[in-house]
């Protein structure tokens, strides 16, 4: 279970969900993980849970729509563990339901920012090192809902996440020739908090995505884990641009 060892990994938004179990999964085979988020304390939680399992992790609280903290943040990833390889652009919100026009324009604004912005300046700081060390992989967590699914209610969202799989797309053609893979995850309805709508139980949100999804569950977080690491592996050396969905069959 070594195939990570001796990368240094950054995972965004790894306090909770989908980027936790991601960073889990990297020092499950031997990385080295910065955990980055906003909060302190759900980012100790996931160092407690990697450390406990024999792994080597650190937390730096960082917010991706601020570029001074993300290039901080690049500066102490590679301070932490002498290098910076591989980098997960996980951090995402969901806000703005309802209609397209009624959308309120701090919705909009936050979750555009946050969802596409925060990624393209975690790949300019990320890229900038690479660039000059030889390379590296990045992975960009985008979605279902985006370039393969639409569903009502969920413009900002939606928007933003179509822009996350272009951005991405476009960033492989560009930096491929500097050393620089890139690629991207798109979930559906998997194991994590974001995919419970308000109110909604587990076991309510398991009861939904049956009839929603062929395969009749929801994607285990460690499963859209495992398609980062492949992504992120030499097995997906010639991987170079693709955007990778793991929903279940629901965009089939």
């Amino acid at each position: 279970m070594n195939l990570f060892i001796g990368r240094s990994v950054l995972v965004t938004g790894a306090g909770t969900g989908l980027g936790r179990a991601t960073a889990l999964a990297f020092a499950a085979e031997g990385a080295s993980v910065v955990v980055a988020g906003r909060t302190r304390a759900s980012l100790d939680e996931t160092v407690r849970l990697i450390e406990a399992s024999g792994g080597t992790a650190a937390p730096v609280v960082a917010d991706v729509t601020e570029s001074e903290q993300l290039r901080r943040l690049v500066e102490e990833s590679v301070d932490r563990f002498g290098g910076l390889h591989i980098a997960v652009n996980n951090a995402g919100i969901l806000r703005g339901s309802g209609p397209a026009a009624d959308v309120s324009e701090e919705d909009w604004d936050a979750v555009l920012r946050t969802n596409v912005t925060g990624v393209w300046l975690a790949m300019k700081h990320e890229i900038a090192h690479m660039r000059a060390h030889g390379g590296g992989v990045i992975v960009n967590i985008a979605s279902n809902l985006g370039a393969h699914l639409r569903i009502p209610n969920a413009a900002a969202y939606i928007t933003s996440k179509a822009a996350v799989s272009a951005l991405s797309r476009a960033a492989a053609l560009d930096h491929i020739h500097e050393g620089v893979r890139i690629n991207a995850v798109s979930p559906g309805a998997s194991d994590a908090p974001m995919s419970l709508r308000p109110g909604e139980t587990e076991a309510d949100r398991a009861e939904r995505v049956k009839s929603q999804n062929p395969l009749g569950r929801l994607a285990g977080a460690e499963e859209v884990a495992a398609a980062v690491l492949y992504l992120a592996s030499p097995a997906a050396g010639a991987v170079v641009g693709t955007d990778l969905v793991v929903d279940s069959g629901a965009a089939a």
